[in-house]
């Protein structure tokens, strides 16, 4: 696509957006259209749709932004298209969608913006973005996705469980990505988890899961999930991950269940002969939220590269939390624990400019930490954090 044909997608979305709800409106309205003028496709989605509409529009901002770097577009939207194998789509689906969404902009941008040139620079970017997603799922010779049961389910807080799932055959997936898991008490409503291991021949897969308040899968997960259960999984996403060859040092920053994709990581890492200098700040309100400490010491002992610091915004454990006194000690190899705002306390130990940045956690911490350590002086360009969906 050319710059002029990226300026009018480009602005035509910031124009809609920006109003007041106005992504919430589209994403509405787009699922509006698309059940009313294709109703088949109805049944590809689940009955709640909240959680859908967020990672609508979400997707579209992540993917605008990378029109001028299909390097980093094109391997996402090929994720996106071997993962969308799970929904049992096929290339007329994406038709539907791309009419959909272009009627919901042009309702939203109104006559005078909606130009032909605007239509015409819509249908190519949405050529592209199907046609990526298309060619990846035709060529892709893994299968739709795993079915897995569930081995352990150990509740370590009162909204945390970690959850160990023995796949039917391996999956190969690069340490620090996600994957999109469906529980059968909600059927078509899957949610993207971080597991918090490396991929293994035995084909076994750990997972910590927080349980969101008000969520209707995270919930069930944490609290109801029961060994036998069958889980199906899709495949994986993501671009987290430390080449195997790198010798720049790395900065990684995860709060709460976030952890998992690094602990992955830093697990694969100590497979390796080589590696650069890591420095891990894992976070969380409580000391009681620093769940994995024990795991993170052993990995701190024997792997002299790896420092690990804690850091919670309270020092003490709220009323309810069921175990007493701190959950964990003073434990070796760990840098003693920090009290503040991750992101605060992350960003004034300096500008970390020799390193690579990665982020994992909620939207809010995410961006917090990122524009903390801009402001240190951290570059743009070295923090890498996934899609916020």
């Amino acid at each position: 696509m050319d710059s002029r044909t990226i300026a009018l997608i480009r602005t035509t979305f910031k124009a809609v957006a920006a109003e007041e709800g106005g992504s919430e409106k589209l994403s509405s309205s787009f699922y509006s259209i698309l059940f009313t003028d294709y109703p088949g496709v109805r049944d590809y989605f689940p009955a709640a749709m909240d959680a859908q509409r967020d990672r609508l529009v979400t997707a579209i901002a992540y993917a605008l932004e990378r029109l001028e770097e299909p390097d980093k577009l094109l391997p996402f939207l090929a994720q996106l298209g071997r993962d969308h194998r799970k929904y049992g789509v096929q290339p007329a689906h994406y038709v539907a969608v791309a009419n959909s969404l272009k009627s919901a902009l042009r309702l939203f941008a109104g006559a005078e913006m909606w130009t032909d040139e605007v239509a015409s620079a819509w249908d190519e970017g949405l050529a592209t973005i199907s046609g990526a997603m298309i060619s990846a799922a035709d060529k892709e010779t893994t299968p739709a996705t795993w079915t897995g049961t569930v081995v352990e389910h150990r509740e370590v807080l009162r909204n945390l469980s970690i959850v160990r799932v023995q796949l039917d055959e391996p999956m190969q997936y690069a340490a620090g990505q996600y994957l999109s898991v469906q529980i059968p008490s909600r059927p078509r409503m899957w949610r993207y988890l971080s597991p918090a291991n490396p991929a293994n021949a035995n084909g076994e897969i750990e997972f910590h899961i927080r349980g969101v308040l008000g969520g209707w899968v995270s919930p069930a997960m944490v609290a109801h999930t029961a060994v036998g259960d069958q889980w199906r999984l899709g495949s994986p996403l993501g671009g987290l991950g430390v080449p195997r060859n790198t010798k720049r040092k790395m900065l990684m920053v995860g709060c709460g269940s976030g952890i998992a994709p690094l602990r992955a990581q830093i697990m694969a890492m100590a497979q390796r002969r080589v590696n650069p200098k890591v420095h891990l700040f894992v976070g969380g309100h409580h000391p009681c939220d620093l769940y994995d400490l024990q795991v993170l010491s052993q990995l701190a002992i024997t792997n002299k590269w790896l420092t690990v610091t804690p850091v919670t915004e309270s020092d003490e454990n709220p009323w309810w939390y069921y175990d007493s006194g701190e959950p964990h000690p003073e434990l070796p190899g760990l840098e003693p624990r920090m009290t503040g705002q991750i992101g605060k306390v992350v960003a004034s130990y300096g500008p970390w400019a020799d390193r690579d940045v990665q982020i994992v956690g909620s939207p809010s911490m995410v961006q917090t930490t990122k524009f903390r350590l801009m402001a240190a002086g951290t570059q743009a360009q070295s923090i890498r954090h996934d899609p916020l969906f």
